[in-house]
């Protein structure tokens, strides 16, 4: 590692609050990651007739544990009877998916958390073993469940990860986008420059959520259909940064002396122009994740996010908003986002402090 590396190193780690903000983000991330092992309403394993299965990743017809229908309900009693007496099943820790609803709630739906509830209430719905077989942790809804009956947490984790995957890859995509734009602009000036501006001033005055609105009149909304139209205007946030940097960057001595030696403009772009620009453009990363994150969230509390039934951070407060009574439900979605978000901008601000050279390792 080189030492100006070693020093922006040693800047991020003295910034205690984005180090730990980072190891507590990817943390979080990779537990996301891996829902279908933690949060699942399918076993991880079955051992069935001395066979062992796979639910997670293959999906059983009904009939190899004597039923009827094409896809296997593990929750349902006759299932888990029939495994239970031919072998086993090793459950995920939480026993639900974000899309499973849970008709055996004790209280009408929106229910709280089932720690809330007395014991009684809780395995109300259980007649025969309550405390050894059904009445288990695993069957708790911790946050409660959502107002079609829907478990909170199970919804928190697996929207956690469709909202950092969307804002990674709008993040990604659109900053490959507004580099390239940016460097071409500030490395030829003159008209390309003039008319690029001109472009991006008319280019950006198109409001987004109209667009959106009159979108989502057409077409259903999906991850890919808000992925595209959100890219075909959020490229515009790193161009002005690139594009400062190869203005200045353009008639450094060391660049004209590579064009005196002839070498082509794409490998100046490439080699001796870009390194430069990427040190102000990663500092901007963090703080564009946040915002696409945030833009989901937004357009998903509006109506106009991911179709109906999708797991998301914003239909969770939606469903604060319009279930008052329910507070578990606004609270933890306020609580989640807040802390996704405020880890984000503590990291963004220790990539900053470990780019600024004015700033050094003590």
């Amino acid at each position: 590692m080189s030492p100006i590396n070693q020093r922006r190193l040693a800047n991020f780690k003295a910034n205690r609050r984005g180090f730990w903000a980072l190891w507590i983000f990817l943390l979080l991330f990779v537990l996301s990651m891996l829902a279908e092992f933690l949060v699942s309403d399918k076993p991880i394993l079955v051992n069935y007739k001395g066979e062992i299965l796979t639910p997670i990743f293959v999906d059983y017809p009904e009939e190899k544990f004597g039923g009827f229908l094409a896809v296997t309900d593990y929750r349902d009693p006759f299932i888990q009877e029939e495994v239970n007496a031919n072998g086993w099943m090793l459950w995920p820790p939480v026993r639900y998916s974000y899309r499973t609803v849970n008709n055996e709630i004790p209280v009408p739906a929106p229910a709280p958390p089932s720690w809330m509830l007395d014991k009684e209430t809780r395995c109300s719905q259980y007649t025969d073993g309550a405390d050894d077989l059904n009445c288990v942790v695993g069957n708790w809804n911790w946050l409660g469940t959502d107002d079609q009956g829907r478990d909170v947490l199970a919804r928190l984790v697996y929207g956690f990860r469709i909202s950092v995957l969307f804002g990674l890859a709008l993040t990604l995509a659109s900053s490959i986008i507004g580099i390239a734009a940016g460097a071409v602009q500030g490395y030829y000036g003159g008209w390309v420059d003039l008319l690029f501006q001109r472009f991006i001033e008319i280019w950006t005055a198109i409001p987004t959520l109209y667009l959106i609105l009159i979108v989502s009149s057409v077409l259903i909304p999906g991850f890919w259909t808000l992925f595209t139209i959100l890219l075909a205007f959020s490229w515009v946030a790193l161009v002005g940064v690139v594009r400062a940097e190869f203005l200045r960057g353009r008639n450094f001595e060391y660049i004209s002396a590579a064009r005196a030696l002839g070498v082509s403009n794409r490998t100046i772009m490439w080699r001796h122009l870009l390194p430069n620009a990427m040190v102000a453009t990663l500092t901007f990363m963090p703080f564009i994740l946040n915002g696409s994150i945030s833009t989901l969230t937004a357009l998903d509390f509006l109506g106009f996010g991911l179709p109906p039934g999708s797991a998301s951070l914003g239909e969770l407060l939606a469903q604060g908003k319009n279930n008052l009574q329910a507070p578990w439900l606004g609270i933890t979605g306020f609580i989640v986002i807040s802390l996704m978000l405020s880890l984000l901008i503590f990291v963004g601000e220790a990539v900053r402090d470990a780019f600024d050279p004015r700033k050094s390792f003590q």
